[in-house]
């Protein structure tokens, strides 16, 4: 898992990970003030590359790392 080719706003939400356990959709807005549907994206990706895990759904939905 290389996260070093990964965009600025993903090594972002993972080092936030990283070092609080997990987050949110908000909590990735507060954190970078991007798009909600960019970081959605930035979340896929990083989901189907192994380095995230997500939990629930719709409005209570947060990631952790794998």
């Amino acid at each position: 898992m290389v996260l070093a080719r990964q965009p600025d706003l993903a090594l972002r939400i993972a080092e936030f990970v990283r070092e609080h356990g997990r987050i949110t959709m908000a909590a990735a807005i507060r954190l970078t003030g991007g798009n909600c549907n960019t970081l959605k994206q930035h979340f896929r990706t990083l989901m189907e590359r192994g380095h995230l895990m997500q939990h629930g759904a719709g409005r209570g939905t947060w990631y952790e790392l794998r």
